[in-house]
């Protein structure tokens, strides 16, 4: 799970920092935008669960965040030519840190839907914060399905785990489902109905 988490922490800081310079933010602000992005979602599960953020006593995050600005700032180019990359960085973000805001809250206690709620907020947050830091419509208001491929992860993991999955099938599960919901959204366009105002 601390491998997994690294990993998220990565694709949001990578997601994070190029959006902030698409905006022309400079170093500072691109790290601060990518660290408000990595973790973000985390803090608020931390915050909700009545525990200590969790990069107060491991500073790695802090560490990765680093590491991906240099990374964008020599590789920008690159980065920039593959196809979706700001999409792939956000997915695979989100995906990871519904698991890990899931699986926290299982742990403290909560029941299954409330782990759920609490995986979806941790996947969706630090979105929300990096578009609120960029001046953006944060994407979970828009038409796309967002927080809702986070609640179809955490379904995906408690009806494998009712089936008898071991711990690394039901996991990958609710990692696999987020994206896969994701990925589907997008491709066909699939939204939520909106109230029409006469």
């Amino acid at each position: 799970m601390y491998w997994i988490e690294i990993i998220g922490t990565f694709a949001f800081a990578i997601s994070g920092i190029r959006m902030a310079a698409i905006k022309r933010f400079d170093l500072f602000g691109l790290y601060i935008v990518g660290l408000a992005t990595a973790v973000g979602g985390g803090t608020i599960r931390d915050i909700l669960l009545g525990v200590r953020p969790f990069w107060f006593d491991d500073l790695v995050p802090l560490l990765i965040v680093a590491i991906s600005l240099v990374l964008y700032y020599f590789f920008s180019k690159l980065i920039n030519k593959i196809a979706g990359t700001m999409f792939l960085f956000d997915t695979i973000g989100l995906a990871i840190f519904t698991l890990l805001g899931l699986t926290k809250a299982l742990d403290l206690g909560c029941s299954f839907i409330i782990a759920i709620i609490i995986g979806a907020l941790t996947g969706a947050g630090g979105g929300v914060i990096r578009d609120i830091c960029i001046n953006e419509e944060p994407l979970i208001f828009r038409k796309e399905i967002y927080a809702l491929a986070c609640v179809a992860g955490g379904i995906m993991y408690f009806l494998l785990e009712y089936l008898g999955a071991g711990p690394a099938v039901y996991h990958g599960g609710c990692i696999a489902g987020v994206m896969i919901i994701r990925f589907l959204a997008t491709k066909y366009h699939w939204e939520l109905p909106k109230v029409r105002l006469e």
